[in-house]
């Protein structure tokens, strides 16, 4: 059976971290944007990161943040994994060699294809994979459901041969991510508000539906 990854982001307390793993997510995300909405200094993320435990994922997420800040931030807490939120260059992300890299990607029709191409064959070895999120605002997490008819035509005309993995987000929910998971069949999906009762607070029931909402979809489409 074809695995469909799972992250849990915008985790900023550490019981939240430790649930999203009991339920089976592979990778937890934490916001250190300062500007952000769920951002959390530096002694809670690490609090976090001791919660997670070995063999899960641990990503640190920003948005167009100096070089410099951005790997002060992941050296103190040892994070390998990046993911880039903002308008990050191809040659931003050649800085960070030693890390691996996930770009986002905002999905709105009339610029999409064009920034798909800037990606294409850059030799960026350390580019990982792009999250597909909402055309709204910088950071994600905005809750708005995004565009998956246009993301299925893009698949479908080949616009993402030839690039990293993509890892469907916008909008995510126990309610809806079964479909979408069906319907695009991404690398990995990425939900941050769909499993919050409150900005910031993560329910353990909504994160362990949304697992077993994903884990019935890989199963339905073998």
């Amino acid at each position: 059976m074809r695995r469909t990854r799972i992250k849990i982001c915008g985790i900023t307390r550490p019981h939240d971290a430790a649930a999203a793993v009991e339920a089976g997510a592979d990778a937890i995300g934490i916001v250190l944007h300062r500007a952000a909405k769920r951002f959390v200094p530096l002694q809670v993320a690490g609090e976090i990161i001791r919660a997670v435990g070995p063999m899960v994922t641990t990503v640190g997420l920003f948005v167009d943040d100096e070089i410099d800040a951005v790997k002060r931030v992941a050296n103190i807490l040892h994070l390998h994994h990046l993911q880039l939120h903002g308008s990050e260059s191809p040659a931003y992300v050649h800085q960070f060699c030693d890390y691996e890299v996930i770009k986002a990607l905002r999905i709105d029709q009339r610029t999409i294809r064009s920034e798909l191409q800037q990606w294409r064959d850059r030799g960026l070895t350390n580019l990982r994979g792009l999250v597909l999120d909402t055309a709204t605002e910088k950071g994600g997490g905005s809750g708005i459901e995004n565009d998956w008819q246009t993301i299925t035509g893009l698949i479908s005309e080949g616009a993402f041969d030839g690039l990293p993995p993509i890892i469907a987000a916008g909008g995510l929910t126990p309610r809806n991510v079964r479909q979408v998971v069906k319907l695009l069949r991404p690398f990995a999906v990425d939900v941050s508000s769909g499993v919050e009762i409150s900005l910031g607070e993560k329910s353990a029931e909504l994160i362990r539906a949304f697992v077993d909402e994903v884990h019935a979809a890989d199963a339905q489409a073998d």
